[in-house]
């Protein structure tokens, strides 16, 4: 099956070069807010994501990645591509990740960007309530990914620490403490318990990632052949990602994302939070997260959080599943016809900036 036909025009990267560097510029570590959510003046604008809740612009072919920050974006990014493209990897080495799934809301955003191919791959932090409406009355897809929240606490640490337009993380135990006043889980929920009679698909990535890419295809109604399939698994391991320039991130300048300070692929593993938290840590995140998801069917992470789930960053094909990121698939066919009522959570970490 062939992937999505290049655009007639000169690459995107040509749009993007000279406003990442121009932004790169202009990143003061602050805040605004848009309907009760912060995020960071440089990248975001209340326009920039005005014209991503309500655009019109809206494909029945289009696939959305959405996610809470630093839960697995990248990987979902390059594992699509890959399918989109045949397993084929020469796309994934020549196109800078952010140009071959533009972010919605971002100031150079997806949807004004020119004469895009087609099917378009676009990435969101954004939540519910202030996601693109149009969608919900589209036939266009959504996966949403979903990450162990205590590794996402220690990743958005370590990331907070590099990426120039947030402002400074503080110490662990306070980055955490700011980090339990906000609302991410609240997102899951709301992706969940906002969309009724959706299909809410949840498949172990991190150790079967072979059947995962399966069970991605089959979504997108994009079945690969044996070696094709052999190809996605290959180039969408964490080593392949964290050498590929194209994806992790080193061409940004340092003023917007400093890897002398530290990696945008840092391990790719599942679990390190056991070598971060401590006894008193985890007991305080263990109260604030069982209130929170209180009435919630569990996640895998909710079993046995104390049972290592830590994948080796190159897992074989076919595994034993265990607990790892989640891969939760919407269903476009169940949707709503209209967009759900605007009830804005409150933040005290900002959506994950990447341009």
């Amino acid at each position: 099956m062939d992937g999505p036909a290049e655009p007639q025009i000169p690459g995107l990267w040509d749009t993007y070069e000279p406003d990442i560097s121009e932004i790169s510029q202009k990143l003061p570590g602050e805040y605004f807010r848009y309907k009760g959510v912060p995020f960071p003046v440089g990248l975001y604008s209340p326009e920039s994501i005005s014209l991503a809740e309500n655009t019109q612009d809206v494909r029945d072919d289009d696939i959305f990645i959405i996610t809470y920050p630093k839960s697995g974006t990248t990987w979902m990014i390059e594992i699509i591509c890959l399918i989109l493209k045949d397993g084929d990897p020469s796309w994934i080495r020549s196109v800078p990740i952010w140009e071959r799934a533009p972010w919605c809301e971002t100031i150079v955003g997806a949807f004004s960007l020119p004469d895009q191919y087609s099917p378009r791959l676009m990435s969101s932090h954004l939540p519910i309530q202030i996601f693109t409406k149009a969608f919900f009355s589209s036939k266009a897809k959504v996966i949403y990914m979903g990450r162990n929240p205590r590794d996402v606490v220690v990743s958005l640490y370590h990331y907070s620490k590099i990426a120039g337009q947030l402002k400074d993380p503080g110490t662990p135990d306070q980055f955490l403490r700011d980090f339990l006043k906000g609302e991410g889980e609240d997102r899951i929920k709301r992706w969940k318990v906002m969309k009724p009679g959706m299909t809410w698909k949840i498949g172990a990535m991190g150790l079967d990632l072979q059947g995962s890419v399966q069970r991605i295809c089959g979504f997108l109604g994009r079945p690969l052949g044996k070696e094709a399939l052999g190809s996605v698994v290959a180039h969408s391991t964490f080593g392949a990602m964290k050498a590929n320039t194209m994806s992790n991130y080193t061409l940004l300048p340092p003023s917007l994302l400093d890897h002398r300070r530290g990696a945008f692929l840092r391990k790719g593993v599942c679990g390190d939070w056991k070598n971060h938290f401590t006894v008193a840590q985890s007991e305080a995140f263990d109260r604030v997260y069982r209130k929170q998801m209180r009435g919630m069917p569990t996640f895998p992470w909710d079993e046995d959080p104390e049972e290592d789930a830590s994948p080796d960053p190159e897992p074989s094909p076919n595994p034993k599943p265990k607990p790892s990121l989640e891969l939760n698939s919407l269903e476009p066919e169940t949707r709503p016809n209209s967009s759900p009522s605007p009830n804005p959570g409150q933040a005290s970490e900002p959506p994950h900036p990447r341009p």
